[in-house]
């Protein structure tokens, strides 16, 4: 029930994050307004919603992976497949971190 809840959620914040990204990305650009720039740069490259939006992203991936093998026929295996593709994302999300803040 997690996993469903949680796939339905990250979907739907993952839309308003990816939908800001773009928005603030016109600012950046200068398509709001010269005078704005700096406002919307800094909006544009926080790092705090470019690893919200990442964590998402891999998570929703991957319990995308795990609903598709699942109804593939691995119905036994759902626990295994939970914990294992956590695991991996919770890998994937340390080394892009590491690699983002790091570089």
């Amino acid at each position: 029930m997690f996993v469903w809840v949680f796939h339905r959620i990250s979907g739907l914040v993952m839309i308003a994050l990816f939908g800001f990204k773009i928005y603030s990305g016109f600012g950046t650009a200068g398509a709001l307004g010269q005078d704005v720039v700096p406002y919307w740069t800094k909006l544009h490259s926080n790092l705090a919603v470019d690893m919200v939006a990442i964590f998402l992203f891999i998570y929703h991936s991957l319990y995308g992976v795990r609903t598709c093998l699942v109804d593939l026929g691995l119905k036994r295996q759902e626990k295994q497949l939970f914990w294992g593709l956590s695991a991996a994302g919770l890998a994937i999300y340390g080394f892009v971190c590491f690699q983002w803040l790091f570089k």
